[in-house]
């Protein structure tokens, strides 16, 4: 079910955040000039500046649950963005620590390319193009492929939060409506289960010395019959 006229709306409230901060911005520096760098004002641009950024952060979370609830649910903005947010308080532990697990593997992402792809550059401009000995220091074109790396893995890693707060969206309503979640792949309900039940492993509840003993057992009639 498509929502074009939902998608425009959440567009144009992160724009509009975005503008008021920039016109707010442009006339805090015209208002730290006229006032000689005044103490007072320099602290209350910046108090402002801090309001303003945390709810720009506030409208862009709230957009991205309005957005994954829209996907799983098909309604429109206003009510996705309300139920979204709901559906956030109620599960906020499972939201906060399947956000960290993302943003961190998106840093890790990011580091990793940007690291891979310098060393990478460094590799061919030493050893394949000869290159170093025809610069000065090789800094410069180091630095300028670790920006472009990391600007591209923005984009595209980028994609992994929106992912997690999808698949966010739709366990928290499965669980609510099912009481527990019912549908997901097998892997996940096996995985489920076994966090669950409080094993570290797929044995039964002896564990590794289950296991072990059963292989005990196990290789006595084997060694009875070559006996």
């Amino acid at each position: 079910m498509s929502h074009p006229g939902s998608l425009a709306m959440g567009s144009f409230i992160v724009a509009l955040v975005q503008f008021i901060r920039i016109v707010f911005m442009t006339l805090a520096e015209q208002a730290k000039k006229a006032s000689g760098k005044n103490p007072a004002v320099r602290l209350i641009i910046c108090c402002a500046d801090c309001c303003l950024a945390c709810i720009e952060k506030i409208c862009d979370y709230i957009n991205q649950a309005a957005y994954a609830y829209m996907a799983v649910a098909g309604d429109g903005f206003c009510t996705s963005a309300w139920n979204g947010f709901l559906l956030n308080l109620k599960h906020i532990i499972q939201y906060a620590w399947a956000n960290f697990l993302a943003k961190m593997f998106v840093l890790v992402g990011k580091v990793g390319l940007c690291v891979l792809n310098c060393c990478s550059l460094w590799m061919i401009m030493s050893h394949v193009t000869n290159d170093t000995d025809e610069i000065s220091s090789p800094a410069g074109p180091i630095l300028v492929v670790a920006i472009f790396t990391y600007v591209c893995a923005s984009i595209f890693l980028g994609l992994f939060d929106e992912a997690v707060m999808a698949l966010m969206t739709c366990l928290a309503i499965d669980s609510d409506l099912n009481g527990e979640p019912k549908y997901g792949p097998p892997t996940f309900h096996e995985a489920l289960d076994t966090v669950r039940s409080g094993r570290p492993n797929q044995i039964a509840d002896g564990g590794w010395a289950a296991r072990g003993e059963g292989d005990m057992e196990g290789d006595k009639p084997e060694s009875n019959e070559m006996m």
